[in-house]
């Protein structure tokens, strides 16, 4: 857990570490072009003037981070991150730890806020949610030896602890389920592309509908939104051959979408079956209740903080495959109408 010193950037810049302090300090004794060289390498790697006094007393931040990128009105609406956050929150008290959120804007300033963090002492360790296809995040926390836990997985996370849920296996379920029911014309309303777990879902639909023979699979994507919900639900349901059962990503979308087909004259469940992927109070708010995948998030927060202090204490700790989600069939799921 090697935080960064005056000797790294001395190393990495090829001059001595008296150099390196007067560059940062402003001093004389270095050139403008040997100074601008030291600044640059000192914001590449976290490294930060207010936290070298704290950095050389060996304190600890008794803190861990989170860092959103998401709209901050998003998780504002979406009961997922809050139950997680529950979680967290639940596991760090008990332990006098404090958990630091900040919501950006794109990847480029989480990976800033990161070096930031890190070279500040500002977190002992991080959550890293919402894992990316190729995710550059993944390297740069490597480098940089912070202690982290990825939500997600179970690949593309390195070297790094990871807790997963087997997204492929609920899917499947889902899919066996409407079939049999005899549900031909299927259609999902996906979360964002780029995000690792949309692309295992994605996956696993085209190969259980492949396998089931069914007429239609449609994935269209969306930002987990309602309005996003809304405006898939409407293009799938205007279409001539409108899907029979909707799968949504997250039971915003899922709401969104039973209150579009209810606007378009449809029954639900007796015209249109829908599934909501991560049950919350909402789904069981709504009439009909929705069909819904359901997960315990706050437990799964809960565990995720526990693997995060194990890594800040330096204790081995492996990868967690959390219990798969389940399906629950409420009152939006039915027999299509003949």
């Amino acid at each position: 857990m090697k935080r960064p010193t005056i000797a790294d950037i001395a190393r990495r810049a090829g001059v001595s570490k008296g150099a390196v302090s007067y560059a940062l300090n402003g001093q004389p004794g270095v050139s403008d072009a040997t100074r601008r060289r030291i600044l640059a390498i000192a914001k590449e790697i976290g490294w930060n003037p207010n936290s070298a006094a704290r950095a050389l007393s060996g304190a600890t931040a008794n803190a861990v981070g989170l860092a959103l990128c998401r709209p901050a009105r998003i998780l504002g609406i979406e009961p997922f991150y809050m139950e997680l956050i529950s979680g967290v929150e639940g596991e760090l008290s008990a332990r006098s730890y404090a958990l630091t959120l900040q919501v950006v804007a794109e990847p480029d300033a989480e990976v800033g806020v990161y070096r930031r963090w890190w070279g500040e002492r500002r977190v002992d360790g991080v959550f890293v949610c919402d894992l990316r296809v190729n995710d550059r995040r993944v390297p740069v926390l490597e480098e940089l030896q912070l202690p982290a836990v990825v939500i997600g997985g179970p690949d593309g996370v390195g070297t790094l602890a990871n807790i997963w849920h087997d997204d492929a296996a609920a899917l499947v379920e889902t899919m066996e389920y409407l079939v049999a029911l005899g549900h031909r014309r299927v259609a999902r309303v996906a979360g964002l592309p780029d995000l690792q777990h949309t692309a295992t879902r994605t996956e696993a639909f085209g190969k259980v509908c492949r396998r089931l023979g069914l007429e239609q699979a449609i994935t269209v994507s969306a930002d987990y939104t309602g309005e996003e919900g809304a405006r898939a639900t409407r293009r799938l349901l205007s279409a001539a051959e409108r899907p029979t059962a909707i799968i949504y990503d997250n039971d915003v979308m899922a709401i969104a979408g039973l209150a579009v087909a209810q606007e378009m004259g449809l029954s639900v469940p007796a015209d249109l079956s829908l599934v909501a992927w991560d049950d919350s109070p909402l789904c069981q708010l709504v009439h009909p209740p929705l069909t819904a995948l359901t997960r315990d998030i706050p437990t799964h927060g809960g565990q995720a903080a526990r693997q995060l202090l194990a890594v800040i204490a330096g204790e081995p700790v492996a990868s967690v495959k959390a219990e798969t989600a389940r399906l629950t069939p409420r009152g939006s799921t039915a027999p299509p109408r003949s």
